[in-house]
């Protein structure tokens, strides 16, 4: 325990660095993946274009170079100084949204076609369709792929590590400076990711409990 004990104002740091790029990412990868999913089955020809485009592009691309295009390229294209927190958080969330999208799309697919049919001969609009009809019943039967989805992006919170961004990630590097075993440390951030881990899973099990009755 001395490397918990002798070092928790770093550890404390790192795991309040974890969870800032974890709810900030996933916020953000919620909203557009969101959106991107229903661009992916939209009526609208260009729509479905871009979506697709999107998500073939994001999504083949190694969340490192995203990292990279967004620490090394954007802040020189834009000619500013920007936080490395908040590019590791949008570097996150955008690259995350391609499977938020994904899983989303295939959600709204089990959503019977007559429902959506039905709808819209009553005069409602797309969007309301989505909103109102489609994505309330679609959200339903996504929770397990989309707590798995979030558990990758808690997974992959550690990236950022290399970017200059404080995270458990980081604290094999910042321990081994103050002299703790490297081994020790590495099992204590497996030990940390596997309690969040299960949080998220209690998390799934709640939801998926109370909806189940709610239907």
């Amino acid at each position: 325990m001395g490397a918990i004990t002798n070092n928790l104002d770093l550890w404390v740091e790192a795991l309040l660095g974890t969870l800032k790029l974890f709810f900030a990412g996933g916020a953000v990868a919620l909203v557009l993946g969101i959106v991107v999913g229903a661009m992916r089955v939209s009526p609208v020809p260009i729509a479905r274009a871009v979506g697709t485009l999107y998500v073939n592009t994001i999504r083949n691309t190694p969340l490192t170079l995203v990292f990279f295009g967004f620490s090394f390229a954007l802040p020189p294209l834009l000619g500013l100084r920007i936080d490395a927190l908040l590019l590791a958080t949008c570097a996150l969330g955008i690259y995350t949204a391609t499977y938020v999208a994904e899983t989303i799309r295939s959600g709204i697919n089990t959503v019977p076609v007559g429902q959506a049919e039905a709808a819209r001969a009553i005069g409602l609009s797309f969007g309301q369709v989505m909103t109102l009809v489609v994505l309330p019943q679609a959200f339903r039967s996504v929770i397990p792929p989309m707590m798995s989805v979030f558990i990758a992006l808690l997974k992959n919170t550690t990236v950022a590590a290399g970017f200059s961004v404080m995270n458990l990630g980081s604290m094999r590097d910042w321990l081994s400076e103050r002299g703790e075993n490297q081994l020790e440390v590495i099992i204590w951030v497996m030990v940390a990711f596997v309690g969040l881990v299960l949080l998220l899973s209690w998390v799934q099990r709640t939801l998926e409990n109370r909806w189940r009755v709610a239907r």
